[in-house]
């Protein structure tokens, strides 16, 4: 089954996309919970390519990695990845409001799709709260 959560980000797609993957910003946005972090992030956005985001309750009681393979990257508008024999896929799209952010993934059977629907779109708010903290603070040139 398909699962697809969605938020729209008052930014513009330039700093939308870079904090989305950006190693750096991961660590900040990428929780579900106050009590979870992301204690490491990589990413080489290309086909091929591979990310990986080490999760962590901060008690240090449990902890995962979640970790896939680009199959399609089109800059600014457009991510696909495979991870642990599933599918995901993010998608930008821009307009006045902002950008909307939409991911959607292959759900899995270790939890209900209303628990991984609800911890996905929690990780996708933070983010898009982060990006609005972005607003005020220099950014760093365009890599």
């Amino acid at each position: 089954m398909k699962i697809t959560v969605s938020t729209v980000v008052a930014a513009p797609i330039t700093d939308v996309w870079r904090a989305y993957n950006s190693p750096d910003d991961i660590k900040i946005w990428n929780t579900a919970s106050s009590d979870w972090h992301t204690t490491s992030s990589s990413v080489d956005l290309r086909v091929g390519g591979k990310f990986s985001s080490r999760m962590e309750a901060k008690d240090g009681s449990f902890g995962f990695d979640f970790e896939g393979e680009y199959t399609k990257v089109a800059p600014q508008a457009l991510i696909e990845y495979s991870f642990g024999g599933r599918v995901g896929l993010v998608e930008f799209s821009e307009d006045a409001a902002g950008v909307t952010v939409t991911v959607t993934f292959d759900s899995e059977e270790s939890h209900s799709e209303e628990a991984q629907r609800t911890g996905w779109q929690a990780i996708l708010d933070n983010f898009a709260r982060h990006v609005s903290t972005l607003k005020d603070q220099p950014q760093p040139s365009a890599a």
